[in-house]
């Protein structure tokens, strides 16, 4: 790999809907080195046949075990020197929402974080994620290992970070419990490198696709790229690619030097 290192992270919405707009064009024309995908919606064996023959890139994939949900992708134009599919804890890994690629200067952890608005349920699922995924980073960081953690986490940290905060503070997503876990995330040595940056309101990430909200940007920013401190002094920039459509989402970019 060259001494920069070119990432996204996308939730595509589905991979199969995303390769008819323009997805295998936009990695071919922008030459990522790594690109992480989440919300597959597809088991191996319904995954676009295009989508597993990138020219260029290793491909690795990780499906639920409900068809047609969740799911993360994970291309990268250098070989991983380890891949892992999970964190270890089948009520988890079972939803296919985690991949961790292993690089000679970092550990990259693309994640589909869990969505807490269908029910109290799901919610105390999503929380009980987020824990135990604080545990799995933190474990890895007392290897000495650095690292970069990408996705869809779910959640907007703080009011700058939707476009109408107050009518949203009882909305999964904008909850205080979520809030107070991304405090604490941060506050274990973790950074938000788009806010290395970039301090201003009106950055969203997703937008309703019910009311035309992203013409009006009323949006949420829901997808980050977080490195560990001990990565910090290796971020290059960090952006929000909102331009490049094809999904509710758009994509974020993190830059990295060596």
């Amino acid at each position: 790999m060259p001494g920069n290192y070119k990432i996204i992270s996308w939730n595509v919405n589905g991979l199969r809907a995303a390769m008819k707009k323009g997805f295998l064009e936009l990695l071919l024309e922008q030459k990522f080195d790594i690109i992480g995908i989440q919300e597959t919606k597809a088991s191996p064996d319904k995954l676009p046949r295009e989508a597993k023959n990138i020219p260029g890139y290793h491909k690795y994939f990780v499906s639920a075990e409900r068809k047609g949900y969740s799911g993360v992708g994970l291309f990268s134009r250098e070989k991983p020197l380890n891949i892992e599919t999970g964190m270890g804890i089948e009520e988890f890994d079972s939803e296919g929402r985690f991949i961790r690629a292993d690089y000679e200067d970092f550990t990259l952890m693309n994640i589909y974080f869990p969505n807490g608005k269908a029910s109290k349920e799901r919610l105390d699922y999503k929380m009980a994620f987020y824990d135990a995924f604080l545990e799995y980073a933190n474990a890895l960081r007392a290897e000495g290992k650095k690292l970069v953690i990408c996705g869809d986490v779910n959640t907007a940290h703080k009011e700058i970070d939707l476009a109408r905060p107050k009518d949203n503070e009882k909305v999964s997503g904008f909850l205080q419990e979520e809030r107070a876990w991304m405090d604490q995330f941060l506050d274990a040595g973790y950074i938000d490198t788009f806010r290395m940056f970039n301090q201003e309101d009106k950055n969203y990430t997703w937008w309703s696709m019910r009311t035309r909200a992203r013409e009006r940007n009323v949006g949420w920013r829901l997808d980050y790229f977080f490195v560990s401190e001990n990565m910090k002094e290796n971020v290059k920039s960090a952006s929000i690619l909102s331009e490049i459509m094809g999904s509710d989402h758009c994509p974020v970019e993190l830059e990295l030097e060596f």
